[in-house]
């Protein structure tokens, strides 16, 4: 079969996806489970994959979904038990000593808390977590999803302290003949992954500066009364500051210590800096942006999550610091179990719970339920019950409303996850094929030529649309791009980082992770309209990089280390 056929095979699926989740705005609960049995389809019939192992791919894909639901359950959890307690009351009245106005709620909210959570853990962490905070500060839900998944972008390359590239990189382009290369050029791998990290955060600091400007622009266009961008618009100076903020530590953290730390030590820099300009009123408008009056909300805007304007069961009144500290103890305790330096991370971890050899196919499926960060917290709401003096009752009614959101999403994401790893393991197939997200690859590869610094993000980001994670994405695709490059005879450092950067402009669309998001505020359903506005911020980062990728190799002249052409430092 050519291999232009094999890829339009491998691409029917995720467009079936498109065209019923954008298209004819079917609730993902009834669209996924259409798209898993077409990639199914496609497996089994075009790449002659044994059904043995389709099903042990749909068990690998389970492991995860109770990863992914137990992420979901926890920040849920937290979220309904600080309503329970007051908590939520308290954290909306300490916003009013920094900003009333919603633009600027979205950058420190959004952009660089967010940023900070996704450099601790990772894996959809900061829309689970921020979503639905913003619900109970009195975001619309819609807004509040379209913001999370928003957040996982310019911070995703290094979420969960590096691991798209410490883990996803690293196992993608592993290998006794890449590690052959190396040794001739006389460098390790931890210099090749630092080269990367090096472009990669220059390539994402120039096009992340200007997220959070696109955050607030599109909540006024979305979700304002006057439908507009310029009142987005108006906040330009302190958006851009808010981005620079982040982004200039961020590109210096990872040119300087590597991959672990730049979205771990670059939000919390920014969050500091941007809060003491907003409580002084540095570069803000004199006017106050506001959603319209919630009773005007349409109702696709809402999921009936929403907070009201009481605080909670308990009769207590929460203090300030009371409510934010169980959010500060998550940031810790997330960076303490995720340093490798620590042995926190491994004393967790012991606890595994493996599946090898699923079904005798060589698949294998495990999950370590006290990394995840579920667990943290779940770990977290059980030292705020004590914290805030909570009643017994008040923790039974936040688990109750908790677990009824965790249905509705957990049906979506039995199907979603399986079609993801049945796309992954297609490479053991009876037709002699690659895998399907190879061959859609190695088609544009192939048609694309000299100008593939603009299609590698391209790629990358396909990668997470799929299967909804940097990491993965990198894991599939780092060979492949690295052997493009060779091919072409240019920076593989470079296409490699582009790379890494596209995935992560690809989790702005990816399918589950907005699945998961929307399940934390109770918004299921809704997935399409979420899809057709973050579309729009993915575009825009994907062309930004791939001009900067086609500048870097036509005009400045990249080199490689491995090739032995040019600086190794050279270009972005």
């Amino acid at each position: 079969m050519a291999l232009g056929t094999q890829a339009l095979l491998a691409v029917l699926p995720i467009l079936l996806a498109g065209v019923l989740l954008v298209g004819f705005r079917v609730p993902a609960k009834w669209a996924m489970p259409a798209v898993y049995v077409s990639a199914v389809a496609v497996a089994v019939g075009a790449w002659q994959m044994e059904w043995v192992r389709v099903w042990a791919a749909s068990i690998q894909g389970l492991f995860l979904t109770f990863d992914l639901l137990f992420i979901i359950f926890g920040a849920l959890l937290l979220l309904k038990t600080l309503e329970n307690s007051g908590g939520v009351a308290a954290i909306r009245r300490s916003f009013h000593t920094i900003s009333d106005d919603r633009r600027v709620q979205i950058i420190l909210l959004g952009w660089l808390f967010g940023s900070f959570i996704e450099g601790a853990s990772g894996f959809g962490t900061p829309a689970a977590v921020c979503a639905p905070l913003m619900v109970a500060m009195g975001f619309p839900a819609a807004a509040a999803v379209m913001i999370g998944m928003m957040i996982q972008s310019t911070a995703v390359t290094f979420g969960a302290v590096g691991t798209p590239v410490l883990v996803g990189v690293q196992g993608g382009v592993g290998g006794e003949l890449f590690e052959a290369q190396m040794a001739l050029a006389g460098i390790e791998m931890r210099e090749f992954l630092r080269l990367v990290t090096a472009r990669a955060v220059v390539l994402h600091g120039i096009a992340g500066t200007l997220m959070p400007t696109f955050m607030v622009m599109m909540t006024t266009r979305f979700f304002g009364r006057n439908k507009s961008w310029s009142e987005g618009l108006s906040i330009l100076p302190f958006a851009l500051f808010g981005g620079l903020a982040f982004t200039v530590p961020y590109t210096l953290t990872g040119v300087l210590l590597g991959p672990e730390f730049p979205s771990l030590l670059g939000a919390p820099v920014g969050l500091v800096a941007v809060t003491f300009a907003a409580k002084r009123g540095w570069l803000v408008p004199k006017d106050t942006w506001e959603f319209p009056s919630a009773e005007a909300w349409p109702t696709e805007w809402v999921s009936g999550l929403e907070v009201g304007t009481v605080e909670g069961t308990e009769k207590r009144r929460v203090s300030t610091w009371e409510a934010w500290a169980p959010y500060l103890l998550l940031a810790v305790l997330l960076v303490l179990s995720r340093l490798p330096q620590l042995p926190v991370g491994d004393w967790l971890r012991w606890v595994r719970l493996p599946w090898e050899n699923i079904l005798g196919t060589g698949i294998s499926a495990t999950t370590t339920p006290l990394y995840l960060p579920g667990f943290i917290l779940v770990v977290v709401v059980g030292l705020t019950f004590f914290m805030h003096r909570m009643s017994g009752g008040a923790l039974m009614k936040a688990i109750s409303e908790s677990s009824r959101v965790l249905v509705g999403a957990g049906f979506v994401l039995v199907f979603t996850v399986p079609m993801v790893r049945v796309y992954i393991n297609s490479d053991m197939n009876g037709a002699g094929f690659l895998s399907m997200p190879v061959a859609m690859a190695d088609w544009v590869a192939t048609n694309v030529g000299q100008v593939w610094p603009m299609f590698a993000g391209v790629t990358g980001a396909l990668g997470a649309f799929i299967a909804g994670s940097n990491t993965v994405s990198n894991l599939m695709f780092s060979a492949f791009q690295y052997g493009v490059a060779e091919r072409l005879m240019i920076s593989g450092v470079l296409i490699v980082a582009l790379q890494a950067v596209g995935a992560a402009a690809g989790n702005m669309i990816a399918i589950h992770n907005v699945v998961a998001a929307s399940a934390t505020v109770g918004l299921l359903g809704r997935e399409g309209a979420t899809l057709r506005k973050t579309i729009l911020p993915t575009i825009y980062y994907l062309c930004v990089i791939g001009a900067l990728g086609l500048l870097a190799v036509n005009v400045l002249g990249a080199g490689d280390p491995l090739l032995g052409s040019g600086n190794p430092l050279s270009g972005p």
